[in-house]
């Protein structure tokens, strides 16, 4: 196991396995889409490989049913529950990456149009009012639930980060970065 590498997607999948139960391919792209998926972006055809490769390794029990779609359903083993606590308990010294296309066009914005800026701006201030609906959403239908409590600590880390990014666009549009950066400055004083 310790010459055996392990992905990201790798955790994903054993982590979902972890939380939901046995899966199937198909189960695990549905429940990522309903979950991590709005943070994590990953090409979803690992998610019908990767399981493979994990009963190889030991870390999944694979059973196909006996007739019809001969469907494939993952269950974690020992070893996999050791690997997945294994990973929650290691340190994460990787800085937060984000790879968000408006902001690279943001970097280049010189070359293009100078309408441009405040177009992206627009489309920015819709997509993360959308994306806090969908999450303020989820925390009416699932927040009281006590079996979500533990997942709804990472929807408040999304919903900080949609207002940050919204509350950016919103300068930006306005010409107001100086604003912006007066309230950091005052909350970065308030919180010493």
């Amino acid at each position: 196991m310790s010459e055996v590498r392990l992905s990201t997607t790798s955790y994903v999948v054993l982590g979902m396995i972890a939380l939901r139960g046995p899966s199937t391919p198909y189960d695990l792209k549905r429940a990522v889409g309903h979950s991590v998926g709005y943070f994590w972006h990953f090409p979803h055809a690992q998610l019908y490989s990767e399981p493979d490769r994990l009963a190889d390794l030991g870390l999944l029990e694979l059973s196909v049913e006996d007739s019809g779609r001969r469907r494939k359903t993952y269950s974690l083993t020992g070893s996999g529950r050791d690997a997945v606590r294994a990973w929650l308990a290691a340190p994460t010294n990787e800085h937060f990456q984000m790879r968000d296309i408006a902001e690279l066009k943001l970097f280049f914005n010189e070359v293009g149009d100078p309408g441009n800026v405040a177009a992206l701006a627009a489309e920015q201030m819709a997509q993360h009012r959308e994306r806090i609906a969908v999450y303020e959403g989820m925390v009416e239908r699932f927040g009281t639930q006590p079996s979500a409590e533990p997942r709804m600590i990472t929807l408040e880390l999304g919903l900080e980060m949609e207002h940050a990014a919204l509350r950016f666009w919103r300068a930006l549009a306005d010409g107001d970065l100086d604003g912006l950066r007066a309230a950091r400055e005052h909350r970065h004083d308030r919180s010493e």
